[in-house]
């Protein structure tokens, strides 16, 4: 018994390394998203001390208003653009209408806000999108659908181009804000809020500003993932759920950590198919890649409370 469980798994595992090389692919291109997803968590709450519980809706929205513009004859890439607008006015709304009259109030009261913005982005898309599952517009927007095989070992090995031009453009974005973060005055202006928030505001750095760049920075950021997971399962209010696997990311890498962010989305990603495949399916009857990110958090935070790469926190009393 003992054996099955434990031992027969890796022995799969490397008497089909082919195989072993698809499923981790398929990881890394979920954990790919959940990173992206992460990472607007982790943008705002660095900035504001905010938990925006309104970035699983924001994917959504972000898709729904590409797709819908688009079918009211609107061109694929000026969809995009117009749909980064409304993603701007987005963010320049919820600064001014939400979190400006709530600036000094408990941090519980701010996370009831993004609630309230969830809520009424849900209610908004649904009066002007429709509750039904969409199609996302790949081939328009120039994104490949055709598959690349290789022959790792005598096997199979299948790649699909828009998994491929999802992994790049991530990667791409990645590398684009931290470049953007450490290299430009606004970002340096964002750092600086993530590490003394009152001595950044006391040298003159604008939070309303911030709140509108980071705010619009995770809309471009739910755009992208919207586009990606929408090419691979559809556009509809299902993604939110989905965008809720970024919540053990970031219990496992750190609420303020853009590393902690992206490594720990690829783990999750790799680690849940890799546990639905040799150990789920097998003994469990699969579906484990449902609660399997969650359990795997909760036994680091037992450990290790801040998270792999969050900081300690030391309260002297």
């Amino acid at each position: 018994m003992l054996n099955d469980i434990f031992i027969q798994p890796f022995a799969d595992m490397f008497a089909a390394p082919d195989f072993l090389l698809q499923v981790l692919w398929e990881g890394l291109v979920s954990g790919i998203l959940y990173a992206l997803i992460a990472l607007g968590f982790v943008l705002i709450f660095r900035s504001s001390r905010i938990f925006n519980f309104a970035q699983g809706i924001m994917v959504v929205f972000a898709a729904l208003t590409l797709v819908g513009l688009h079918a009211m004859g609107i061109p694929a890439w000026v969809s995009v653009v117009l749909t980064l607008a409304v993603m701007f006015v987005l963010a320049v709304s919820i600064e001014r209408v939400v979190l400006r009259p709530l600036v000094g109030q408990p941090d519980i009261i701010l996370f009831m806000a993004t609630i309230g913005i969830t809520l009424f982005l849900i209610g908004l898309g649904e009066i002007i999108f429709g509750g039904e599952n969409k199609v996302m517009i790949t081939e328009e927007l120039g994104i490949p659908t055709d598959s690349v095989v290789l022959e790792p070992w005598g096997g199979l090995l299948i790649l699909e181009q828009k998994d491929i031009t999802a992994v790049l453009v991530a990667a791409l974005l990645v590398v684009a804000l931290l470049l953007f973060l450490g290299k430009t005055r606004m970002g340096r202006a964002i750092r600086a809020l993530g590490d003394d928030h009152q001595a950044a505001l006391s040298v003159g750095i604008s939070l309303q500003t911030i709140w509108v760049l980071v705010w619009f920075i995770a809309g471009i950021i739910a755009l992208v993932t919207g586009i990606a997971w929408g090419a691979r399962a559809g556009v509809s209010f299902a993604l939110e759920v989905i965008a809720y696997k970024a919540l053990p990311v970031l219990m496992l890498g750190g609420l303020e950590s853009i590393t902690g962010a992206i490594i720990g989305g690829l783990m999750i990603g790799m680690l849940e198919k890799l546990f639905e495949i040799y150990w789920g399916q097998p003994l469990m009857g699969g579906n484990t890649e449902t609660w399997f990110a969650f359990v795997l958090a909760l036994i680091v935070l037992l450990f290790r409370p801040q998270g792999l790469f969050g900081e300690r926190i030391i309260e002297r009393v």
